[in-house]
């Protein structure tokens, strides 16, 4: 008779002749078998050694190298702190705004903030302790890395931005060392670890096991990821609202990608998560897009005769930056979610949700804070609908809507109303490629409260066309 551990390796072993090739035939409706979606009744959890020492100091370095390059390197006038400079920003009135540009605070905190918390998630901690050192981190360098008033909105964006870009460069790069099991391609797989997660790969090298078979913890893993890449053209306009009559062509491209670790485990933080990026050669911007929604913790409710029902809290990070206007933010929704199946290759999934955004940033036309701040920090509430309707595993029909409402704490007394609607269509014409057409409308609208300040409704409607490629490991 066989060990569990030997039955676990057996249905690795078929998950890995068959996975694939069911995938190509149906890339859209594609669900794992349950051996792989419950990841075996005896879950293997891997004892990892936790490495205190190293991880403290790949923290302090995360710290410490920004810090003396500002000091020696740029010689910045905040870089010339002190001991008493860390005392005076222990007091609550000592916090303050800043003034960075829009990108350095939604897009390069958050990936300082992840070098905090993979110096220990990567080092034997799990995703609370590293979610506390994230936060430790974050508020270290507010206080004691600079000379000026610690800031609310790096606080946040570096701790809850970098807790979510952690958790997903961890949960990606595992997923690819786990397709070394069966030592097929290990430098290549390590190769794309490590550019997805370098401080997991920095400590995989200090150990001797870059290149190597991997241990347990990595063998375990059963995780999923579907992905789709889109490339093909564009048709926009910023100005008139009138896309089809007076609109731009440009190169259009987006990744997709959605990633499960197994529907036994909404109970534990991203488990379940997806992100989309978009690309676009815009008038004045290239990276138009980034969304991530990630599962923080979930309940199946009840079971109908064709369809579950689910309802989940999820972290939501979303940006973005079009040649109509910017906005940046960090939510927590609670969602509704009810998938439908109706006999083979068809099905109809329906989310709503609704929740608290934590922090948003949106622009504001009259507004110079400091050297280059040139919009408005405020909380608000965000709300979202999304439906996919699959046809004979072959035509995908989606519709996305997300919403928002932000009042201003921080710059010009306003509230901002975010709309922003997607409807898709996708055919699979061969295995794994798709022709894939798209219209959407994105909405800001800024209301102000002073009389001298002119209300505005900036639009920014598109169509695109794109060839898609799904992709699966």
């Amino acid at each position: 008779m066989q060990s569990a551990h030997a039955q676990q390796d057996s249905s690795r072993n078929i998950s890995a002749d068959s996975l694939t090739k069911k995938y190509q035939e149906s890339p859209y409706s594609y669900s794992p078998p349950k051996f792989l979606r419950d990841t075996l009744k005896a879950e293997i959890k891997p004892v990892r050694e936790k490495k205190f020492w190293r991880a403290g100091t790949e923290w302090f370095l995360a710290q410490a190298f920004p810090a003396s390059f500002n000091r020696f390197i740029t010689r910045d006038p905040y870089s010339y702190i002190s001991f008493k400079n860390f005392l005076d920003h222990q007091r609550f009135s000592a916090w303050d705004w800043d003034d960075n540009q829009f990108t350095t605070n939604q897009i390069d905190h958050p990936f300082h903030g992840q070098i905090y918390f993979n110096a220990f998630r990567s080092n034997g901690y799990n995703f609370y302790q590293s979610t506390l050192a994230t936060l430790a981190g974050s508020y270290i360098w507010e206080t004691a890395g600079e000379t000026q008033h610690p800031s609310i909105n790096d606080l946040v964006n570096t701790s809850f931005g970098g807790v979510l870009l952690g958790e997903m460069m961890h949960r990606v790069s595992r997923n690819i060392l786990a397709r070394s099991r069966h030592g097929h391609n290990r430098i290549g797989n390590e190769i794309v670890a490590t550019m997805v997660n370098p401080v997991s790969g920095l400590n995989r090298l200090l150990d001797g096991k870059w290149g190597k078979k991997i241990d347990d913890y990595y063998e375990a893993d059963s995780s999923i990821i579907s992905a789709e890449v889109n490339a093909g053209i564009r048709r926009f306009d910023a100005k008139d609202g009138d896309f089809l009559n007076k609109g731009k062509n440009a190169f259009y491209g987006r990744l997709r990608f959605v990633y499960s670790n197994g529907e036994h485990n909404y109970k534990r933080p991203f488990d379940q998560f997806s992100v989309n990026l978009e690309l676009g050669n815009g008038d004045s911007t290239f990276i138009n897009a980034v969304n991530v929604h990630a599962l923080l913790y979930g309940a199946k409710f009840f079971k109908s005769k064709r369809g579950d029902h689910y309802g989940t809290l999820n972290a939501h990070y979303n940006f973005y930056n079009n040649d109509a206007f910017f906005y940046g933010a960090q939510s927590l929704n609670y969602t509704w979610l009810s998938e439908f199946k109706y006999k083979k290759g068809n099905r109809l999934n329906l989310s709503v949700g609704a929740g608290a955004i934590v922090l948003g940033a949106v622009p504001d036309p009259y507004l110079l804070y400091g050297a280059s701040r040139n919009y408005n920090y405020g909380s608000g509430a965000s709300y979202r609908f999304k439906g996919e309707l699959m046809l004979l595993n072959r035509f995908l029909l989606t519709a996305d809507y997300n919403g928002a409402i932000v009042y201003t704490i921080s710059g010009t007394d306003s509230y901002y109303v975010l709309h922003g609607l997607e409807v898709q269509g996708s055919l699979r014409l061969y295995k794994r490629w798709s022709i894939n057409l798209s219209s959407g409308y994105f909405n800001l609208q800024g209301h102000f409260k002073a009389n001298q300040y002119p209300d505005f409704n900036r639009e920014y409607p598109y169509g695109s066309l794109s060839i898609g490629y799904n992709i699966f490991f």
